[in-house]
């Protein structure tokens, strides 16, 4: 049974950083793609951030225009763990982030192409 299980999030201080981990269980992700999302009540999720290990068709990432520069997607095949780092964060910043996991190795950044999701982590910005 494949399981992701996110931590790191909490409550900071515009201008703040802080960094969420995202732990797989029940298969090794390490060729195939993890991402980085967040939802603000009455908005979409939105596609934040994604890593692919090396593949048949090499390694890959991918981060969202919005966040580029402050956000950063990493991965650590041993540990079976993708994170992301988030500094200068911003009040529009707040919202539950989810880490989730395709089931192949084809690089995606549209929500429905993740099989796997986690339970989200509440991240908090205040101004």
């Amino acid at each position: 049974q494949v399981q992701l299980v996110e931590s790191g999030g909490g409550l900071v201080q515009a201008g703040g950083s802080l960094r969420l981990s995202c732990a797989a269980s029940g298969r090794t992700f390490s060729n195939y793609v993890m991402g980085w999302f967040r939802q603000a009540p009455g908005k979409e999720r939105e596609f934040l951030a994604a890593i692919r290990g090396v593949s048949w068709s090499g390694p890959w990432s991918s981060t969202a225009d919005s966040v580029k520069g402050r956000f950063t997607i990493s991965k650590d095949n041993a540990k079976n763990t993708v994170y992301l780092q988030m500094n200068s964060l911003k009040p529009e910043d707040t919202a539950v982030y989810y880490c989730a996991a395709t089931a192949t190795a084809i690089a995606t950044i549209i929500p429905s192409d993740y099989a796997y999701w986690g339970q989200g982590t509440q991240v908090t910005v205040s101004s």
